[in-house]
């Protein structure tokens, strides 16, 4: 499939690390965004963590969620099976158009997984993506997950990369849809990192992939 040149002209990326915030607050905030957006909506990036919460997508079997105990589970809108989200994960949210940045929703995702998997790389662990299971895995065990959602040509939603986390939640869900599965951070392989080093190694990554190198970045520690 052939996408529309990116533009040429300079633009401006607003890049937001909010620090933990509440998964409702962040979900409401990206759609509320994504609604009201214009043509000349700058881009954004979002940097955050959450509290425990288990999230079902719009395919998501709930038998997959085997014992959430006191982790509340959410459905929300965005393509996958369940996953886990709490404290020492890196969430990415891309709040991005498509069109103007000639991108495609698969060029997104691969997008996504390639920066993680070049952060992984550069500290000395090979990692590798799936083409039936979005992701990136490192030994067959997970690091990072993706899931978006396209409205009126823009992404939201976007990955989880496990940066130092407590992983026994994820016992209590088939991860992704898949029995088994297991699910890795960066700190057990070896890799001490705090969420903010992780952010600030991912980022010129994300926007090389992104083809949003040449943005001039605005940062800011609020969410909109």
């Amino acid at each position: 499939m052939i996408h529309p040149a990116a533009s040429s002209e300079p633009t401006t990326l607003v890049v937001r690390s909010p620090g933990r915030q509440p998964y409702d607050r962040v979900y409401d905030a990206m759609r509320r965004f994504t609604d009201e957006r214009t043509r000349d909506t700058q881009d954004e990036i979002w940097f955050t963590e959450h509290p425990p919460v288990f999230t079902l997508g719009l395919n998501a079997a709930p038998e997959h969620v085997l014992a959430p105990g006191d982790v509340p589970v959410v459905n929300v809108d965005r393509g996958g099976q369940v996953t886990y989200h709490g404290p020492g994960q890196l969430m990415i949210y891309p709040l991005i158009d498509l069109r103007r940045a000639g991108l495609g929703v698969r060029d997104t995702v691969t997008a996504l997984e390639t920066a993680v998997i070049v952060l992984l790389r550069d500290l000395g662990v090979t990692a590798e993506c799936r083409a039936n299971a979005p992701g990136v895995y490192v030994d067959d065990r997970k690091i990072a997950s993706v899931g978006l959602r396209v409205r009126r040509g823009a992404t939201y939603h976007g990955m989880a990369l496990n940066v130092g986390m407590d992983l026994e939640p994820f016992n209590r869900i088939n991860p992704c849809g898949y029995q088994g599965l297991e699910v890795i951070d960066m700190r057990s392989l070896g890799l001490e990192q705090s969420l903010d080093q992780a952010r600030d190694a991912v980022l010129p990554l994300l926007l090389r992939e992104l083809r949003l190198a040449d943005s001039t970045l605005e940062t800011s520690d609020r969410l909109i």
